[in-house]
């Protein structure tokens, strides 16, 4: 009996081990090379786009940079891309609160005022896919 439940353990975890994807993210069209490029990853819409699951962040070096989200499990995910060149963590935005700093989601998703829905930024990890790339180009206003 004692086997039985090791072998269902083992199973189980080697297909939840199996089951996770790997999503990369190129973000194109950075204007300038100062600062750093913040790429958040959000798994539900409460949270979204203010509060990430897991952040990467990587130099503005060139009119483009890649950053790689591991061990994903399948799922909607939204991604969302902020250019902070000054490097204070937060978008910084003009007294009529358009934002100064380069941003971006995943779809090229853009809302009316504002950031767009998690829905309209959502992407899909399906249970049998194994890795997704994906490309966002940045606005600037």
């Amino acid at each position: 009996m004692k086997k039985l439940i090791m072998v269902c353990v083992v199973i189980g975890v080697t297909a939840s081990v199996m089951a996770q994807t790997k999503l990369q993210v190129t973000v194109k069209k950075i204007k300038g090379h100062k600062g750093d490029i913040l790429v958040g990853l959000f798994d539900n819409d409460k949270d979204f786009p203010r509060n990430a699951k897991e952040g990467k962040i990587a130099k503005a070096t060139s009119d483009q940079v890649t950053v790689v989200f591991e061990n994903l499990k399948p799922g909607k995910y939204a991604i969302s891309v902020l250019h902070d060149a000054n490097q204070n963590k937060d978008m910084d935005k003009n007294k009529l609160g358009i934002p100064k700093e380069g941003f971006g989601f995943s779809n090229n998703a853009m809302g009316a005022v504002g950031p767009p829905s998690f829905e309209k930024a959502q992407i899909d990890l399906l249970p049998d896919q194994k890795d997704l790339d994906i490309s966002i180009d940045m606005k600037y206003m």
